[in-house]
């Protein structure tokens, strides 16, 4: 008996009598086991990983489409006869609307924290830029006509495109926002008192239009764009990979639409005028890289300060000119901006955009003090001998 109280005879009757596989069977069990071994296979990619992939691309090229809506609307500018104030608008709201989905309330508190970069861009914006594209009218000897319109390119505001160009290099999109709303309530005083000072030129500005455009175009967009970040995540994460895209398709046609619009002037511009509006969003954009950098301010904030400073809103100082200056020519220098600005613009966005940020080193800002500290003979001399400063 086992100790359980079960006949051990009859537990081995009912157990099956050993058997000896075949050499089939082994044959067919390594099989089986070579199957299992083998690695699965590769996972199909899918529609959004593929899309997410061309968009990318497409996003890169951001300056080749620039070129290609500019060339067909200055070829046809009938192509673009469709694109009214009423879709001009909602091109806008779009395009910021898809930057508004990236952001949340805490960007705008950490920016609003540190208000110096903001006043230093103000200050680019409307320092600097009227100062350097009167200095640019003078050096290529134009006309009193085309250097009025010039210097009222300088004079004005940051366009909402910037906000789309600091996406894509990576920039602060919060702090690029704060900064065009900032220079756009600016332009309401500060476009009319420098063309009165550089120029001589009364130009009027609707202050209560600005203010409005700003909320309907600019404001609202982003705060029904952080609301939706806010309260329905998952349709934001859902919709987030198509923001890039829309919006260089909004500003494509913005651009296009714009150039239709003095198409003509833009052809008739000789290369005395191409070149010195070329050099006011280059140079523009790289003093307004340089000199953050020099003051102490983060690789991120000084991309955003860069493009928002050469990117102006050269089709805001086109209906200026042709509102308030009486000489026809005074609007072109405006019309060739529209083109130069988008493709400057977006050519730095794009190679920034593969230039890498050390966000762990990056400081927002820091002083001048912390980036150029007093110098100090004991820890200079400590360098140059090896020892320890006391």
């Amino acid at each position: 008996m086992s100790a359980m109280g079960t006949p051990l005879s009859s537990s081995f009757r009912s157990q099956e009598p050993l058997r000896i596989p075949s050499a089939a069977e082994k044959t067919s069990s390594s099989l089986s086991m070579s199957d299992a071994a083998e690695p699965a296979e590769v996972k199909k990619t899918t529609f959004l990983e593929m899309y997410t992939k061309a968009a990318n691309i497409a996003t890169n090229l951001f300056p080749l489409w620039t070129v290609i809506f500019s060339g067909i609307a200055l070829k046809s500018p009938e192509s673009f006869a469709w694109f009214t104030t009423e879709y001009f608008t909602a091109a806008l709201a779009a395009l910021m609307l898809s930057m508004g989905i990236t952001l949340k309330p805490s960007d705008f508190v950490k920016v609003a924290s540190r208000p110096n970069s903001v006043i230093m861009q103000f200050t680019l914006c409307y320092a600097m830029m009227p100062i350097l594209a009167l200095g640019l009218g003078k050096a290529f000897g134009l006309d009193p006509a085309l250097q009025a319109g010039l210097v009222l390119i300088g004079s004005i505001n940051g366009g909402q495109a910037s906000n789309l160009c600091t996406y894509i290099a990576k920039g602060n999109v919060a702090l690029s926002v704060l900064m065009t709303t900032a220079t756009t309530i600016g332009a309401i005083f500060m476009t009319p008192t420098l063309c009165k000072a550089l120029l001589g030129a009364v130009v009027p500005v609707d202050a209560a239009g600005i203010a409005m455009s700003t909320i309907q175009v600019v404001l609202a967009p982003i705060a029904i764009g952080m609301s939706l970040n806010k309260w329905a995540p998952k349709l934001v994460k859902a919709i987030l990979p198509f923001a890039p895209v829309v919006g260089v398709v909004s500003t494509c046609l913005l651009v296009a639409s714009a150039v239709a619009q003095v198409a003509e002037p833009i052809l008739n511009a000789g290369l005395s005028l191409q070149l010195p509006c070329l050099l006011l969003h280059l140079i523009g954009g790289l003093v307004g890289y340089i000199l953050p950098r020099m003051s102490g301010f983060g690789e991120v904030a000084s991309r955003t300060m860069a493009i928002e400073t050469s990117m102006k809103s050269s089709a805001f100082g086109f209906l200026l000119a042709k509102l308030h200056f009486g000489d026809y020519a005074a609007r072109v220098p405006a019309a060739v901006s529209v083109v130069w600005m988008a493709l400057t613009g977006s050519i730095l966005a794009v190679i920034w955009r593969f230039i890498p940020v050390n966000t762990k080193t990056d400081n927002f800002d820091r002083s001048l003090v912390e980036k150029y500290p007093p110098f100090n003979p004991k820890k200079f001399w400590a360098k140059i001998t090896g020892k320890k400063a006391e």
